[in-house]
């Protein structure tokens, strides 16, 4: 087995991680701080992200807290402000925020969907989009963007696996599996230009984390399921770009 983490590329890099405040989210944050990065922890609740933010500080970790609606635009742009006037670049995005809203399939409308779309994917590209200038400015900047082991299609089709078997998950496995593409075409953009090709990006999956998402069932710790996420923020420059990995490597779409 590969070694779950890299040194970091410099004891400062700014990094900045959505949806925060809470599981795997939170865990990012605290291990880019342990790594020795300067952490923007982004949450919708303020209080819940100062909350935060004072839990990592008890242990002795450093964060700042950030306001952050992935899907608001004027929220997003103002982290950017924020990052650009105080930091002037961004060497890390970890995309973690998501929700997901069990509905059976065959009850799932168009309009049900749109809640999981504009948090997971359309956050995803309203963020990315907002920060690429800081990312550009930065001179090894990584993008981890967090999918799910529901948006594999690997696991959807082994009929009868819990996967397969999981309709309830209709919209969020759908909106996981755009982010996937979406990771795909950002890194062969990112390649085509000269200007953004020293920005690596690649999605991950955590595994199935016991977190609010599925009732605290899942299998992982909030740490596990933080490792891939961290793992591919802080790799070299030779290290791959739109890729699929969970914590021990690389997986099946």
């Amino acid at each position: 087995m590969r070694p779950l983490f890299r040194e970091p590329m410099s004891a400062k890099n700014i990094a900045l991680v959505t949806g925060a405040n809470k599981g795997i989210g939170l865990a990012t944050v605290r291990q880019l701080a342990e790594l020795g990065h300067t952490v923007l922890l982004g949450s919708r609740d303020v209080e819940q992200g100062e909350k935060a933010v004072k839990e990592l500080a008890d242990d002795g970790l450093v964060a700042r807290p950030v306001r952050l609606d992935v899907t608001d635009d004027n929220s997003v742009r103002e982290v950017a402000e924020l990052v650009e006037q105080d930091y002037g670049r961004l060497d890390v995005l970890v995309n973690n925020a998501g929700t997901l809203i069990r509905k059976p399939a065959v009850d799932v409308t168009a309009e049900d969907m749109r809640p999981e779309f504009e948090t997971n994917v359309f956050g995803l590209v309203r963020v990315i989009h907002a920060m690429l200038p800081l990312l550009r400015a930065s001179r090894s900047a990584r993008i981890v963007n967090v999918a799910s082991d529901s948006a594999m299609f690997a696991k959807a089709t082994e009929q009868g696996s819990m996967f397969a078997r999981s309709h309830e998950s209709f919209a969020y496995s759908a909106s996981k599996t755009a982010v996937n593409m979406l990771t795909v075409k950002y890194a062969n953009a990112f390649l085509d230009d000269p200007a953004l090709r020293h920005i690596k990006v690649n999605a991950v999956t955590p595994g199935y984390v016991a977190t609010d998402l599925n009732g605290f069932q899942g299998e992982f710790t909030t740490a596990e399921g933080a490792r891939a996420s961290v793992h591919w923020a802080t790799v070299g420059d030779d290290a791959p770009t739109g890729g699929f990995f969970d914590r021990e490597g690389a997986v099946a779409w």
